[in-house]
């Protein structure tokens, strides 16, 4: 029998979901408030039930007091109709029916995703945004402005009801209660829980599930899974919102009977596996091939040992980046604009043994040279200084019944300013790295948060973006996101199992093999 939901006397102080403004944007860890970590071997779920959603908990105070920017509410409620009309206009090469196909596609298995972009322009001066990484369970509702200040639960809430709930409707789950469960992003994953118990009408079981955990919490049972309660009962769950991102399939299965989102398949067909994402964007863009439709990325190199690196780098003009392809969080990637930073990579250990090279975008003095010319961050407004700063976009969006639509935008700028000439000993990530989150050696996650670029109106004037750059921005990530789920599906045999001889073939990597609980 589904968990029976308790009295409120029963129930926690809600801070025991909630977190404080020190986790960030980067997807960063923290602490419930006025409580210390748990040791390991006493980690379990917690209650939440419906009426304790408080968006002082879910959202930053810059973001909870901000006004979202007129252009972004603007686009946000464009309906899909006017955003074919528009981008055909501006690109009357494309083929109307194939962008409408892409657009309206519902996906299988990739249902919520969110993609980091850059603002860049070639030589001759062509600007356009281009996919940097598509991530499944992406961080952003706790930095996006409300778009109506009536609906307090904002995307939290949009999410659950026009995603989640959905996915449970006519599915055979097995008897048992709902959970979110995560490893990273507290704010932001309790919110999600709580939006949720609020939508259900139910208790919702919030546990935390660390890589390395000894004794973790959850568990899985002839494909069901289990948390753990307070008393240390297991209780069964027939659905659940995941947010356990760090390497998720040696966690959890491939294969479930509790309906999951997002499923992990989708993280190895490319969601948190940038190779076999790689492949996929080059097999999408082959099929799109005569509809003036592509997915934009840096020029991509995969399936590269640690030894051959050097060469790419060179063939490269000396500026790439190395990409560990399962990190996430601004973790595993190297900007190599000198020997020094080359030198640092290749004495670096690493527990896997291939990698991504990708061409370097930077200033026009010093990006790579690629076979398609030179590309350049077009970067920041100048400030007061007259400093330009690379920054990207994110943009997440979700599975409706008319397909794939923005849900939450926000940006990230780097550390130091863009230069124009490039010191021999230079630290290039300064300058390009634009993910907030800092691993801790503790294993926990802090976040600069004071390099966070909200959608309002006073940080999305600094952008430099007009609506094109939205709509190109959000063309983009639906055919990025596209392309993953058909690659989830391609993973599949026809009776659903994984087919671990085709995924070898596209990611040999034998320490990721040995990793993946089926």
């Amino acid at each position: 029998m589904p968990p029976t939901t308790p009295t409120p006397s029963s129930a926690p102080p809600l801070a025991a979901v909630a977190v404080g403004a020190a986790d960030a944007a980067g997807e960063a860890d923290a602490t419930p408030l006025g409580a210390a970590p748990e040791p390991s071997s006493r980690r379990h779920a917690v209650r939440v039930l419906p009426g304790q959603f408080e968006p002082t908990r879910h959202w930053y105070p810059r973001a909870l007091n901000a006004q979202i920017h007129p252009l972004v509410a603007y686009f946000m409620n464009l309906s899909a109709e006017r955003v074919f009309e528009r981008y055909c206009h501006l690109n009357p090469h494309v083929d109307r029916a194939a962008l409408e196909s892409v657009l309206t596609n519902v996906p299988q298995h990739f249902r919520w995703a969110g993609c980091d972009l850059f603002h860049v322009t070639s030589e001759v001066g062509q600007r356009q945004m281009v996919l940097i990484e598509t991530n499944s369970c992406p961080s952003g509702q706790k930095s996006m402005p409300l778009l109506n200040d009536a609906q307090e639960q904002g995307g939290y809430r949009t999410l659950i009801e026009q995603t989640f709930v959905p996915m449970l409707a006519g599915k055979r789950l097995p008897t048992g209660g709902l959970a979110v469960v995560y490893d990273k992003n507290l704010m932001g994953s309790s919110g999600y829980a709580a939006a949720m118990a609020d939508a259900m009408g139910e208790p919702v079981f919030f546990v935390e599930h660390r890589r390395g955990d000894p004794d973790p919490p959850v568990r899985f049972s002839d494909g069901v899974m289990e948390v753990r309660e307070s008393d240390g009962a297991w209780l069964p769950i027939r659905a659940a919102f995941r947010y356990v991102t760090q390497r998720p399939w040696d966690r959890v299965p491939l294969h479930t009977k509790t309906l999951i989102l997002n499923p992990v398949l989708v993280c190895l067909a490319g969601g948190r596996n940038k190779m076999v994402a790689a492949k996929a964007y080059d097999l999408f863009n082959a099929e799109l091939d005569g509809t003036g439709l592509a997915i934009r990325v840096p020029e991509t190199m995969w399936d590269i040992d640690k030894q051959e690196v050097p060469l790419w780098v060179k063939r490269l003009g000396g500026h790439a980046v190395v990409k560990v392809p399962y990190s996430n969080a601004g973790q595993g990637v190297y900007t190599i604009t000198n020997q020094r930073e080359l030198d640092a990579f290749m004495d670096e250990p690493h527990d896997y043994t291939q990698f991504i090279v990708q061409s370097l975008v930077g200033n026009y003095h010093w990006s790579s040279r690629t076979r398609a010319g030179r590309l350049y961050h077009v970067g920041t407004v100048p400030n007061r200084k007259g400093e330009i700063f690379v920054a990207d976009l994110r943009m997440m969006v979700h599975a409706t019944d008319a397909g794939l639509r923005p849900i939450a935008l926000y940006a990230r700028r780097a550390a130091t300013p863009l230069i124009r000439a490039l010191p021999a000993a230079a630290d290039s990530w300064e300058m390009l790295g634009t993910n907030l989150s800092i691993k801790r050696q503790d294993g926990g996650w802090d976040s600069d948060v004071d390099r966070l670029m909200l959608v309002d109106r006073k940080d999305f004037n600094q952008l430099g973006l007009g609506l094109d750059n939205l709509i190109e921005a959000y063309i983009q990530t639906v055919l990025a996101t596209v392309a993953i789920d058909r690659m989830a599906s391609t993973l599949l045999t026809q009776k659903g199992r994984f087919r671990m001889k085709l995924f070898q073939s596209l990611d040999a990597d034998e320490t990721l093999i040995q990793e993946i609980l089926l």
